[in-house]
């Protein structure tokens, strides 16, 4: 596939998930972490609801407002980490972060749709975009993890 081709694939696969979000929404289940963050150089933000059982993510809701690349990317970061381990969703958020830098990442984690989001990584000023999921995602785990 010539990368004019990818290139257009990946824009629809963004557009897709920032027309028809996957788990848009609040979870209000007692116990579901909720953390709030935003992006305030371009107005993006989020707010991530999560629900972990024995060290497991069992769920995963977003709700908030900004560009389509945040949206975008708090849909397959929300899909992406359902039924994995506390370790394996931060290990993930890593990796997206180091694809997102350009710098080298661990390739042998399917990220699925995720991959959509790789040419962010030429447009700096919309990194932070991107990585605004991931980062909520993390700091809800990381103080998860502190509890146990």
């Amino acid at each position: 596939m010539s990368f004019n081709n990818l290139d257009t694939l990946y824009r629809q696969v963004i557009m897709d998930h920032y027309k028809s979000p996957r788990n848009k929404g609040v979870l209000e289940e007692d116990g579901s972490l909720t953390i709030n963050m935003n992006n305030p150089t371009c107005g993006d933000r989020i707010q991530l609801t999560m629900k972990v059982e024995n060290g497991i993510v069992t769920d995963s809701r977003f709700d908030g407002e900004g560009c389509s690349i945040s949206m975008s990317s708090a849909s397959m970061m929300t899909q992406a980490i359902k039924g994995k381990k506390i370790e394996d969703a931060i290990k993930m958020s890593k990796i997206f972060s180091d694809m997102m830098l350009g710098k080298e990442y661990d390739d042998s984690i399917d990220l699925g749709d995720i991959e959509a989001l790789q040419g962010v990584a030429k447009f700096p000023a919309r990194i932070k975009c991107a990585t605004l999921a991931w980062k909520a995602m993390e700091k809800g785990l990381n103080e998860e993890n502190k509890e146990d």
